[in-house]
């Protein structure tokens, strides 16, 4: 099992600015460059722990927020595929159905690659709605876009014959010809973010890893139907290396201060929800199918329903409701000292039935670097070694 780290790099100093929106309308006066400077240089120093420790790298983007910082997903991993030897750096996502330009998308993740000496896992993703509006897109339509520049990345990133054409429904290129080649050939694995079962088709057909965020036992039907679509498609075993589960760890010398560090992580579930409504379901984001489909299962048309489930798919609450014991108990969390974090790992991963990638966000809101560090140095010594043990004698058979 791979186990990488990820934080949002958030800016909880803006946080009781606005109890509407804390994305794309909250004013950047409130962000002063110098606390942001420190912010950047200590989860950049919190990452490169994580290489000492073998902790791969999990980084994303979100724009015009106070809940995430790293505005610029390329940048963060051209910065850390130097300043870091030994780990993979993921980077899920770039929202490519945003974006314009998916050649120059493909030309950064060959640089990225070939700095990190072949170190890229590169991830793209749809995007949430409320990123829609600071990149002044289109909401229809937006899956189509999405794989096109999907196919036309990878394409660049694979050809070695010299330029090649795109006229395709969205974009146009008259010459393609990236340089440098990506330092893993044919190019960096593949990931693919979602958090709907309609979507995970495409996902399994195209052969990349499926990415989950925050879903807790959830994820279970994403991984069900990961593993229905490829044996149809594959007619053999599903590599367990195509599935990665996301959660919030936090990991203490005792019980109590587990869960009180994961109380703190869980304040990304109470900050990310504060989105203004006309932000939240943009029309054309989600099908007219998919709209009638919410509206009858919760009676509200949005962008998903945010209920946590037990393994048994007992409703517990919301996920801003959600307390530590709570969030245990739905698979969002895993908390405590080594031993309850490693059982809770080993649960939930026979519950859903294996996956070869466990995302774990082990800093949000406002726990400190001291918090942190520890939390990351107990799970690499005390839990990381077993879960390695635990899964080389497991070897769960995707069925």
């Amino acid at each position: 099992m791979r186990i990488y780290h990820m934080t949002e790099q958030p800016y909880p100093d803006a946080w009781d600015k606005s109890t509407e929106s804390l994305r794309v309308t909250l004013p950047n006066k409130y962000c002063d460059p110098e606390i942001a400077a420190d912010l950047y240089h200590r989860f950049i120093d919190e990452w490169m722990l994580c290489d000492e420790l073998g902790i791969h790298l999990f980084v994303n983007e979100h724009h015009s927020t106070a809940t995430c910082l790293t505005a610029c997903l390329s940048l963060t991993m051209a910065i850390l595929a130097r300043v870091t030897k030994r780990v993979r750096i993921l980077g899920l996502g770039t929202p490519i159905a945003n974006r314009s330009d998916p050649v120059r998308v493909a030309e950064e993740m060959a640089m990225i690659d070939v700095i990190s000496r072949g170190r890229l896992d590169m991830g793209f993703v749809k995007g949430v709605p409320y990123e829609i509006v600071p990149a002044n897109s289109k909401p229809v339509r937006m899956t189509e876009r999405f794989w096109e520049a999907h196919d036309l990345i990878v394409k660049a990133l694979s050809t070695r014959s010299g330029p090649f054409s795109w006229e395709g429904e969205h974009f146009h290129y008259r010459s393609v010809n990236i340089w440098p080649q990506p330092y893993q050939q044919p190019h960096p694995p593949v990931w693919v973010s979602s958090n709907s079962v309609p979507s995970i088709r495409a996902i399994a057909e195209h052969g990349a890893i499926l990415g989950t965020v925050m879903m807790g036992y959830k994820v279970k039907d994403l991984f069900g139907e990961y593993r229905r679509v490829w044996h149809e498609t594959n007619q053999k075993p599903l590599p367990l290396d195509r599935l990665c589960n996301c959660s919030f760890v936090a990991v203490g010398d005792t019980e109590g201060e587990g869960m009180r560090r994961g109380d703190e992580v869980m304040a990304y579930m109470r900050t990310n929800a504060i989105v203004a409504d006309q932000f939240r379901n943009p029309p054309g984001y989600v099908s007219a199918g998919a709209q009638a489909r919410m509206l009858k299962q919760t009676g509200k048309v949005g962008f998903q329903d945010h209920s946590l489930f037990d393994q048994n798919g007992k409703r517990i609450c919301s996920f801003p409701e959600a307390k530590p014991k709570d969030a245990i108990a739905g698979g969002l969390l895993f908390a405590g000292n080594p031993d309850q974090v490693y059982q809770q790992i080993v649960q939930f991963y026979e519950a859903v039935g294996g996956f070869g990638h466990l995302q774990m966000m082990a800093q949000a809101g406002t726990m400190n670097h001291e918090d942190t560090t520890d939390s990351l140095r107990l799970f690499a010594k005390e839990v990381m070694p077993r879960l390695g043990e635990y899964a080389a004698s497991r070897r769960i058979a995707a069925e």
